[in-house]
């Protein structure tokens, strides 16, 4: 209960927040609209507005406050709007229609999973070769660490454009770059839980003259299993990120990416926010997932 309590005040506290930041940030645009529509407003001319503090204006302005709430095209949109829009655009709206978040976040998903899958399995070959040989761990893991360090924005271009010029298009290039964004956690987690088993329980098994593979299958990967679901959980929302970023700069027409790029076109900032906390709480139930599989099998493992 208190735990519950905790946080419904957290909750609440960053949506007073929000509503407080949202009066500063729109106070100039209803204040433009406050004067068309023949009301009087200090500073009266719009250049002063422009050259004036947001905050000195809603210290001058107090009767348009509650007005910065429900702007059409607002800087910062209120909570209350972006539900709106959520509600909106997911049950008032059919799967199949492209105005609803679901369709579109059916297309991010695919390529969600599919780069999810890619790095996951690219990770736990690397992490497996890097245990067992030491010319992979002075080699590989430098290199693997270099590639995070590369911009993901500056990468997908470079990526969705060469894939194109030899004829790869449609999901794969967005799965490439959710993989290159997954993999990495998956390596570091499957790296440490792989050397997780310590000197004695090896040595026990060396007194059972236990092969390489015997110990591995045994020891090392039952070993690494909490390290390995704890590097999923980051990865599968690493990949989504990838999988937007993917559709940014393809144009696309269908997904997170394509709501992000079309609510920026026309200043439907709303629309944006929206798409925004959709992809969070995808990336949300995803996590979950992960963690009732993790649960589920290691219970199963007697490790839980």
């Amino acid at each position: 209960m208190k735990s519950l309590l905790a946080v419904l005040t957290v909750l609440g506290v960053i949506i007073g927040l929000w509503y407080a930041a949202c009066v500063p940030m729109n106070i100039k645009g209803v204040l433009d609209q406050a004067e068309r529509g023949g009301e009087v407003v200090e500073p009266a001319t719009p250049k002063a507005r422009r050259d004036a503090s947001a905050i000195g204006l809603v210290v001058k302005n107090t009767f348009v406050i509650s007005r910065s709430w429900s702007v059409e095209r607002p800087r910062l949109p209120a909570p209350h709007q972006v539900l709106d829009e959520l509600w909106g655009t997911t049950v008032e709206k059919k799967i199949t229609s492209k105005r609803s978040l679901i369709y579109h976040g059916q297309v991010t998903l695919s390529a969600t999973l599919l780069g999810f899958a890619i790095g996951t399995g690219l990770g736990i070959l690397l992490a497996v070769g890097i245990v067992h040989s030491k010319v992979m761990d002075m080699s590989v893991m430098p290199w693997a660490i270099v590639s995070q360090t590369i911009p993901i924005i500056a990468l997908a271009p470079m990526i969705i454009v060469v894939l194109y010029s030899i004829g790869v298009q449609g999901i794969l290039p967005k799965a490439i770059i959710a993989a290159y964004l997954s993999f990495f956690p998956v390596v570091v987690g499957m790296v440490k839980g792989l050397r997780s088993p310590d000197g004695m329980q090896l040595d026990l098994l060396r007194t059972y003259y236990a092969s390489t593979n015997q110990g591995f299958w045994k020891l090392r990967l039952p070993s690494s299993l909490p390290y390995l679901f704890a590097s999923l959980k980051i990865a599968i929302a690493a990949s989504l990120v990838g999988a937007i970023v993917g559709e940014l700069p393809t144009g696309a027409v269908a997904g997170f990416g394509a709501r992000l790029l079309a609510g920026s076109y026309y200043g439907q900032t709303v629309q944006i926010w929206s798409a925004l906390f959709a992809a969070a709480i995808l990336a949300a139930l995803l996590v979950f997932i992960l963690g009732l599989l993790e649960r589920l099998i290691l219970k199963r493992m007697g490790v839980q």
